[in-house]
């Protein structure tokens, strides 16, 4: 019986510390490569519709 939960106690021990190690996904580097897009994009849109805009104030009806 004490055997087994040794055995247990090292099989837990073991996965404990594979996730310790696991970085559990994104790297740092597909995050900041993600914002940057992002915030490419709202720079992107923000000229867009200032230009529409201002095409759209420049029409007279």
């Amino acid at each position: 019986m004490l055997t087994e939960v040794q055995i247990l106690i090292a099989h837990i021990r073991a996965e404990l510390q594979r996730l310790h190690r696991d970085d559990g996904g994104y790297s740092t580097e597909a995050v900041v490569v993600t914002a940057a897009l992002v915030l490419l994009a709202i720079a992107v849109i923000a000229i867009i519709v200032t230009k529409v805009t201002q095409k759209a104030n420049g029409i007279n009806l």
